[in-house]
């Protein structure tokens, strides 16, 4: 109860996807000194540098860093429209990950497109070309997380403009802790698939659609343990892929804690209903982290940003 009083205030203001959330053991060293950047990168933040570069850079796909403080060499381009996807928002390209996201993407919405009423997946975004810090999320930075709309797909032949104005549909009620009339056996089924991939590390999920999981799944409920409550996540839901194998210079996120995290979730619903007075022996919140720089993230990124 306490981990809920001291964090419930704080992480209810960060909208932004997977923004603070379950990012145990993702912080990689920098091996960079501020005399070891370039000076064309000095005075800006890595933000700005790495949404100046409109493609990847021209080197082997490799994730760099962890989900919140790394970046992308060789990354590749999700096709815009696909047999069973479109990429949604393409003027932010944000489309480009790594080769086994890719892969994943493809996967699961081949597998989307075999349930009811959808047509595939719309996707939502990735990374940038070169990964790194990017607007609107804390994450998405290596190219190993996705946000898939929760809205199915009528139909992919979306047109760039359509693309821009079309929004998401809400699967929330009273505030995360129900889901509402639009979310259906099927949002469960492609949330379960996502879960079972062997690639997959994390779901992010609001906590009514959790607990809901958990009550309707009448199997072996071990899957589950990756769907991760967390506020904010009920227009989308982002998947997170383990390092690759052999990926020596991608930093792994710690495992979800053991069991089915079903308790869990059922205690952020208790608390969203109602919730508990604040813990006066509570640590004060955490300072807002600052922008990043090239010297919080690991070495190679730079070299990442001077390739071609």
């Amino acid at each position: 109860m306490a981990r809920w009083r001291s964090a419930a205030a704080i992480m209810l203001l960060l909208a932004a996807c997977g923004q603070g959330a379950d990012t145990r053991g993702s912080q990689p060293q920098p091996v960079l000194s501020a005399q070891d950047i370039p000076a064309s990168m000095q005075g800006l933040t890595a933000k700005q540098l790495f949404r100046a570069k409109p493609v990847a850079s021209a080197e082997p796909s490799r994730a760099l860093g962890g989900h919140s403080q790394g970046c992308l060499a060789g990354g590749v381009e999700l096709a815009e429209t696909g047999p069973t996807w479109q990429a949604m928002r393409l003027s932010r390209n944000r489309n480009w990950g790594h080769p086994e996201l890719i892969d994943f993407i493809e996967v699961l919405s081949k597998f989307a497109a075999t349930q009811p009423g959808w047509e595939g997946l719309y996707v939502g975004d990735l990374s940038q070309p070169r990964g790194g810090p990017v607007s609107g999320h804390r994450s998405h930075q290596t190219g190993l997380d996705v946000d898939f709309w929760m809205l199915p797909p009528k139909r992919l032949n979306l047109s760039r403009a359509e693309r821009e104005s079309l929004s998401s549909i809400s699967l929330r009620r009273a505030n995360g802790a129900y889901t509402n009339a639009a979310y259906s056996r099927q949002h469960h089924e492609i949330l379960k698939a996502a879960a079972k991939d062997p690639r997959t590390t994390r779901i992010f999920v609001f906590p009514g659609a959790k607990v809901r999981m958990c009550n309707e799944e009448t199997g072996n409920k071990a899957w589950l343990r990756k769907v991760r409550p967390w506020f904010g996540h009920h227009y989308h839901f982002h998947v997170r892929l383990r390092c690759p194998k052999g990926a020596r210079d991608c930093v792994e996120q710690e495992a979800p804690p053991p069991g089915d995290g079903c308790a869990e979730a059922e205690e952020w619903v208790r608390n969203i209903l109602n919730p508990p007075p604040p813990d006066p022996n509570a640590p004060p919140p955490p300072r807002p982290r600052g922008e990043l720089t090239m010297a919080d993230l690991p070495g190679q990124c730079v070299a990442v940003l001077q390739s071609p």
